[in-house]
């Protein structure tokens, strides 16, 4: 394998330091409301429930509908932003969400509500898909690219927790509706910053077509596979439900790779499947993903069922998550990183994320929020922020320049489905560990514990299975990035020449 390079492109003709920064502002802002988006919906659900009369299998595609259009459509946008433009991507996400927020605030019935909340995951998928590249487009400076990707990682972490407390104040103080008409002034702001800021790409072009049998075929198993994934908390992982949409997804996937190693304009080039930084670091990420979606799943439902905590106090109780998080985000993690390369600043960010999850294990019915549970969630938040930044700069670092849309949906649809498969897997397997202490004669409340107890177990695996990763996969690209970036060269080099699409690296 060649020396890692850093992809870096000279700054486009006019543009400025100052417009690089606000327009790092404008996609973030798209990112903040999708992150907000994934956690903002549910504090409010009981009310949902309440005015349109949902049922409570009904109400899960409240959340489902969102999550399936989300995660199916992030692979093929992140192509057609390397193929038509990543503005043009990016804005056209940014309105399709933003309408439908207003649909979802709208919606007098059931249908209207779930079919608007399919579009609106559908706009953050697409808007979402692309911002990864273009900021890896408009960063090429190492030094700058790392701060860049800091803000990022700090918007996208901090705005889960953000989400529970805004979801808490809006639908306390005024509706349910509100969670969603927020976004129509930062979603108008949105667009039109990202008119004004944003350069566009040349884009590789449609001139020899899509393949469109890749694009439906990769589009279809996402879809399917997805469908499955989200309903088996409902049916059971081995109903027919689960298993029919699983298997059809296999055959699909399987495919979509014959088709592509055989087309001269692939909508994803299996050439990029063989750079073994951007892989690896989508699996560590996958990993450390599902012990945050861990963190953040049972320990709402611990504050709220076992505690007694309200939806807004719940929020308030993650704060500091968010706040350690923003601490080293601004710019902590991103010297560090310039200084030491990625690998000392990854292995001790899994390092503590797993002491965090492995402390929460421990916590009961009568644990402590000052003593128990506040020290491993900084200490978590000090992991998740010092992995999570050089993670997602080794990713990026040796794709090349006309890739770096589809390297971006990889690394979404990685963390959407480690993160989804991952929570879904450990709900159930801590809700059968709970039902059985139930059978035996334990408390429902020791019971319950107990299962989260294990969920914060397995979580704490995964980060495990992610730090054998980094030591025994990432180490050699590791070793390249931290050369690329400590060497005179690495702030200067052109940026890397795109691989032709009829060509898969051997």
């Amino acid at each position: 394998m060649a020396p890692a390079t850093v992809p870096v492109a000279a700054p486009a003709p006019g543009g400025s330091d100052r417009r690089r920064w606000i327009a790092l502002v404008v996609v973030c802002m798209a990112m903040l409301m999708n992150a907000l988006d994934g956690s903002i919906v549910n504090v409010a659900l009981p009310s949902i429930q309440k005015d349109l009369d949902f049922t409570q299998s009904g109400l899960t595609w409240v959340v489902d509908a969102y999550l399936i259009s989300f995660g199916s459509f992030l692979l093929l946008a992140g192509r057609l932003g390397d193929l038509v433009g990543r503005k043009k991507v990016f804005l056209a996400g940014v309105l399709l969400f933003t309408v439908a927020s207003v649909l979802c605030a709208v919606s007098p019935d059931q249908g209207t509500l779930i079919a608007a909340r399919f579009a609106q995951g559908l706009g953050g998928a697409v808007s979402s898909s692309v911002i990864i590249a273009i900021i890896v487009t408009e960063f090429p400076d190492p030094a700058e690219r790392a701060r860049a990707m800091s803000a990022y990682i700090l918007v996208t972490v901090g705005g889960g927790s953000l989400g529970l407390l805004a979801g808490g104040v809006l639908t306390q103080a005024v509706s349910w509706h509100w969670i969603f008409l927020i976004n129509l002034p930062i979603g108008i702001l949105t667009f039109v910053l990202g008119i004004l800021l944003i350069e566009e790409n040349a884009g590789l072009g449609l001139g020899r077509g899509v393949d469109v049998t890749g694009s439906l075929l990769v589009t279809g198993a996402l879809l399917v596979g997805i469908y499955g994934i989200v309903t088996a908390a409902t049916h059971g992982w081995a109903s027919a439900h689960t298993v029919g949409p699983g298997a059809v997804a296999v055959v699909l996937l399987v495919m979509f790779f014959v088709v592509e190693a055989r087309r001269s304009n692939p909508i994803m080039p299996l050439r990029i499947l063989r750079i073994r930084s951007l892989i690896g670091s989508s699996v560590v990420r996958g990993c450390l993903f599902i012990g945050m979606q861990v963190l953040f799943f049972f320990g709402a439902l611990y504050l709220q069922q076992i505690r007694g905590y309200s939806p807004l106090r719940t929020g308030l109780a993650f704060l500091p998550t968010t706040i350690v998080v923003a601490a080293l985000s601004m710019g902590v993690v991103s010297r560090l990183l310039l200084r030491f390369g990625p690998l000392p600043i990854v292995v001790p960010g899994l390092l503590a994320a797993l002491a965090g999850l492995l402390m929460l294990a421990r916590a009961d019915e009568h644990t402590s929020y000052a003593t128990g549970l506040l020290p491993p969630l900084v200490i978590l938040a000090v992991g998740i922020a010092c992995a999570t930044v050089p993670l997602l700069s080794l990713a990026m670092a040796e794709v090349p320049a006309a890739d770096a849309g589809l390297a971006s949906g990889i690394v979404n649809v990685s963390i959407w489905l480690s993160s989804s498969v991952g929570l879904a897997v450990v709900s159930s397997v801590a809700a059968s560990r709970t039902k059985g202490l139930v059978q035996d004669g334990h408390s429902a409340v020791s019971a319950v514990v107990s299962g989260y107890q294990l969920g914060y177990l397995i979580g704490a695996g995964c980060v495990a299975v992610g730090l054998l990763t980094v030591l025994t996969v990432l180490l050699g690209p590791a070793r390249a990035v931290a050369t690329a970036m400590s060497s005179p060269a690495g702030a200067g080099a052109p940026a890397s020449e795109p691989a032709p699409a009829d060509t898969v690296a051997t």
